[in-house]
């Protein structure tokens, strides 16, 4: 069953956009996800809507004629809807996060966010200024004081717009699971970035960045392994 969420009534979509959604493109859009571990395929998107980007379980579209917003589409046979809109519900209004204006047939409307991930930066030798890690450790701040549980923070959900922290992906934040990822990119921030790459603006290469990503889930996967078994002995 869809579920329907309005944020602020005063920010309601417009109802042309609506229109469009429901005359234009649902009927019409083909997307699948056919291996949960990797990115939807979206097979037709009509004109004049504009892929803006796509995770594993939905895509993110938007309409030219209203650039503010985008919606933000579920796979069909895949979770994950009906908590992001609780996860939206419980955030409300907060300037470092997107905000939910619609909610209903496993679509969601949702606040356009622009910048650049810290991933693309790092690839682009964009300067990060501390005062974007900070603004994003206040966000998760506000998010847990929400009742929530930021998971699955990391370099290419998290952006860069005019000097302030963003951050994009929220969409497994009612996981109580502990999740070290934005700890461990602060880490690498403080001790690695600021001082070698930041005054030297140094580009990485997508495949460094590639890399680096695969060896750290390598490692992550090693250390959980690794405590898994510990406990299972100590327990035993």
């Amino acid at each position: 069953m869809g579920v329907r969420y309005l944020s602020n009534m005063d920010k309601s979509p417009p109802k042309q956009l609506l229109e469009s959604i429901y005359q234009q493109l649902l009927p019409s859009l083909q997307i699948e996800s056919v291996n949960p571990r990797n990115p939807i395929k979206v097979s037709y998107l009509p004109e004049p809507w504009q892929l803006l980007g796509k995770g594993n379980y939905a895509a993110v579209v938007y309409h030219p004629n209203h650039p503010e917003s985008v919606v933000k589409i579920y796979a069909p046979g895949r979770p994950g809807y009906e908590e992001e809109v609780e996860v939206y519900h419980r955030l409300g209004s907060h300037p470092a996060f997107s905000e939910c204006f619609y909610a209903k047939d496993a679509f969601l409307v949702l606040k356009r966010l622009y910048g650049t991930t810290l991933y693309d930066c790092m690839y682009l030798g964009l300067p990060i200024p501390k005062q974007v890690i900070q603004d994003i450790d206040k966000a998760l701040d506000y998010a847990q004081s929400r009742g929530l549980h930021p998971h699955d923070v990391h370099g290419r959900n998290v952006m860069m717009h005019e000097g302030k922290g963003l951050v994009v992906d929220i969409s497994d934040f009612l996981h109580p699971e502990a999740c070290s990822k934005w700890n461990d990119l602060k880490k690498a921030y403080y001790c690695l970035y600021l001082p070698v790459f930041y005054p030297l603006r140094l580009r990485v290469p997508y495949s460094v960045l590639d890399m680096i990503r695969k060896c750290y889930r390598l490692g992550t996967s090693f250390k959980t392994s690794c405590l898994d078994i510990f406990t299972g002995v100590k327990q035993w």
